[in-house]
This record gives C-alpha cells, structure tokens and sequence, in this order.
C-alpha cells in the first residue's frame, strides 16, 4: 500500500469483521470505526478516512443490505477487494464454563451461521447492531452467563475468553469486501495478472435492451463474474450493477463498453482493481 493511505474505516465497532478485514488486508492502516455503512462512505468523502472497506456479499446470507444502494451514489471508487473467511468464536468472560452459559449475543447474520452449535448448548439467541457489540456487552455486563459470537479480534479488544473456535455450521463462510477511494487509482495493466471492472448502467426504454446492452461483452470474449439489478420508485428494472474480468484497456472491454454505451443511457465506471487470490486459489 502506498504511503498516501493511512487510514481506512468501516461499519461496525473495534473488533468487528470488518475491522478485522481491513486488519488482514492492508496491516500499515489504522482502521477507523463508524456507526453505518453511509458514515464510512462519508468519511472518506469528507477526508476523514483515506479508504473504506464495505462488504457487499457472504456465501451464506448473500447480498449485504443497503450496501449496494450506496455503492452508485457513493462518488468513490473502488481500488480492490478482499476476501474474509469468517471464523466464529463463543466469546465469554474470563473463568466462565460452558455449562453456565444461557444466552448468546450477536449480529443478524452470525447468529443463524452458528445454529447448529447453539441449539446443542440451548442457549437464547440475541441480535445486536455487530459481533463487537456483542463482545463490549457481555465484557460490560460481567455476567458469567452471556455469551457472544465473534472474532478472535474482538476478544482480545475486549478482553474476553473463547470458550469454543469454529463453531460456524459451514467452513466456507466467506465475506466479500470492496475497498472504495475518492480517487479512480487505475492499477497500470500487466499482462500476467487478472482484473476486475466494476461499473453501473441504465437500460433504454426499448424491447430486449438489456440483453441486447450486454451482447458486446458476449462477443468480445469479456466474462461477466456478477450483474445485480435495482428496481425504481415504480418497481422497474432501469440500474444494474455488474463486475467482468478486464482491464479497462484492454482492447475487448472497450469495444463491449462502446456496445454497451449504444444500448444504455447511462454507464458509470466504479474502478479496475486487481483479482484477489480467493478468485485464483479459492480460498483467501
């Protein structure tokens, strides 16, 4: 990482996922928390943070809510991904015995990514805004029979003990993150290595547009890794979001962005960053 970034935030509290992300993924940055995904895309907008690490995707739960919302109307750009394999934790105070426990604290998601586990111990299940906050709480609360689910990060932040590592129900529990800039850093194209293009579109008003939008990048041999679409106040289908292997000078993709631009009434490039190793070793 060039010395220009410093700092990158992320939604969630000290020790959450995606603190832990962008920990792993670039380790020179001091990592900055907020309270939503809108305040850390605001933070970087305003010069609070340099970058932003977001999840947009999980193997489990899927697409992350809201993100993809903010991601068009962010005014960033994405310089990377990363991806996180989630490895969850029964975190508790220090000297509690599993035998004691009676309620489990955690996110939305992590809670039923550990259903097997915590139907075994019958324990009470508690939705929180993060895992972190589950750690703080059960840390402030100082009862020997909460629990929660998280990080190993989040119990050495808060002092806390794991009573149990890996008690996902699935091993492949991965997390998807993209990394946003208010600058468009464009890596330089290297022959030997492999990029993703992420950009956003709106379809013309006609029959077949968008199969007809996306037919150049059939043609010119461009593979499409991932296309979403959003809905208008009327619940049309205009905007979609997609991800295809290239480099936005390559030769193939600019001829698929030219077909694409004669169909659609609005392209938007979000950024060129390089394929991360889970895509090549499929684990990360």
């Amino acid at each position: 990482m060039e010395n220009k970034y410093k700092t990158i935030a992320f939604q969630g509290m000290a020790g959450a996922y995606s603190d832990l992300a962008c920990r792993e993924a670039y380790p020179e940055l001091e990592t900055v928390p907020c309270v939503s995904f809108d305040a850390a895309f605001r933070a970087v907008r305003n010069k609070e943070a340099d970058l932003a690490m977001i999840p947009v995707d999980n193997t489990l739960a899927g697409r992350v809510a809201d993100v993809h919302r903010l991601i068009p109307n962010g005014d960033l750009f994405i310089i990377g991904e990363h991806f996180q394999l989630i490895r969850h934790c029964l975190l508790g105070l220090p000297g509690a015995k599993m035998e004691e426990l009676t309620d489990v604290h955690s996110h939305v998601h992590a809670i039923p990514q550990c259903k097997l586990f915590i139907d075994k111990h019958g324990l009470d299940r508690h939705v929180v805004a993060d895992t972190a906050k589950g750690a703080s709480d059960v840390k402030k609360w100082g009862d020997a029979t909460q629990a929660a689910i998280g990080s190993e990060l989040a119990a050495g932040i808060y002092g806390l003990e794991i009573l149990e590592r890996d008690i996902q129900d699935a091993n492949h529990n991965t997390t998807r993150f993209l990394v946003f800039s208010r600058n468009n850093d464009i890596p330089e194209r290297e022959r030997l290595h492999r990029y993703i293009t992420s950009f956003v579109f709106e379809v013309r008003n006609i029959p077949a547009a968008l199969y007809k939008a996306l037919g150049g990048f059939a043609t010119n041999g461009v593979q499409m890794v991932k296309l979403e679409s959003y809905v208008d106040e009327h619940f049309n289908v205009a905007r979609f979001y997609a991800d295809v292997e290239g480099h936005v000078d390559e030769r193939s993709l600019q001829l698929a962005f030219e077909e694409l631009n004669f169909f659609a009434k609005r392209v938007v490039l979000l950024g060129t960053y390089p394929v991360h190793n889970f895509r090549i070793l499929g684990h990360s």
